[in-house]
């Protein structure tokens, strides 16, 4: 099977029907027909279940489907790559961001280095430390700034930056001891058996470590509501829905007056942001400088 024979595949799964994808490939239908037929015997099995107006994939087709659909993605970023080299710059970075961290430190980092090094240009994907992992394996990205844990074991890590996990919510949620405001520029922290009466807001990543540390101690943990972003959970603490359990590097995210946040005791929950890449990748000259370059800055505090 080649490439050619892929987009005809994508295009078809896309369309719904054969005819609709012939228009869209700008060929007539029955040579299309022909390559489907082909990429089947090649494969060995039924990628389609053809109906008299529509095509479905079969169980084998949707994994074809997932692998074409990579595949084609990554020959479309090696084609820019070298576009980029005839033309003599400096190229692209493929860099995943995990939310968390996108709206915040990331955007520092982000306007630093692109000050010194402003020939570079950016493709960022942003969403959760798993999908990035993914992206990750099939090379869609070089790199990727994520937050611990994470499962480590196919990645080289970097670790930028450890930070405390705070609670975050409406002052009316605090006593009143925590919520006045602390001498001497001192934060104040709250006791898991505080947080345990409270109406808490979780990201689903922090459930387990969370969970074990009440139940070490025999206090209850119900979060009424959990989510899979840290900027949900911080937008929902900031309307006053709650309180937030967040990274401390989320807290510009909150900006209601009436919001106030706290480490939770004896830094039982912390988080370091790191820089991550494939064990055995060769890294493209802007992800090794945009590399160096959080290297030689970042430390962690």
């Amino acid at each position: 099977m080649d490439l050619k024979q892929l987009t005809y595949f994508v295009t078809v799964a896309g369309e719904g029907t054969i005819s609709a994808a012939a228009r869209k490939l700008h060929m007539t239908q029955p040579p299309l027909s022909t390559q489907l037929k082909l990429l089947e015997d090649e494969a060995g099995c039924q990628l389609f279940e053809r109906g008299p107006r529509s095509v479905r994939l079969t169980d084998a087709g949707k994994i074809m489907y997932e692998r074409a659909v990579t595949l084609l993605q990554m020959s479309a970023l090696l084609q820019e790559e070298l576009q980029e080299y005839r033309r003599g710059g400096r190229g692209t970075l493929r860099l995943g961001v995990v939310s968390s961290v996108s709206g915040t430190l990331f955007c520092r980092w982000f306007k630093d280095f692109h000050q010194l090094h402003s020939d570079i240009r950016f493709e960022l994907s942003e969403a959760d430390t798993y999908q990035l992992l993914e992206n990750l394996r099939d090379g869609l990205i070089e790199l990727a700034i994520v937050r611990t844990p994470f499962p480590s074991g196919d990645f080289l890590s970097f670790p930028l930056k450890k930070e405390a996990i705070v609670a975050a919510g409406h002052a009316r949620y605090f006593p009143t001891q925590l919520s006045s405001a602390p001498e001497e520029d001192s934060v104040r922290t709250v006791s898991l058996k505080i947080l345990s009466r409270m109406p808490l807001i979780l990201y689903r990543r922090w459930e387990a470590v969370l969970s074990a540390a009440f139940h070490k101690k025999n206090l209850p943990f119900e979060p009424f509501c959990k989510n899979d972003d840290a900027r949900t959970t911080a937008f929902l603490a900031d309307a006053g829905a709650g309180v937030g359990i967040l990274p401390e590097s989320a807290i510009p995210l909150l900006r209601h007056k009436d919001t106030v946040w706290h480490p939770i005791e004896r830094e039982i929950l912390t988080s370091t942001i790191s820089l991550i890449q494939n064990k055995n990748a060769v890294l493209s000259t802007p992800a090794r400088t945009f590399a160096e370059y959080l290297r030689t800055f970042q430390t962690i505090e």
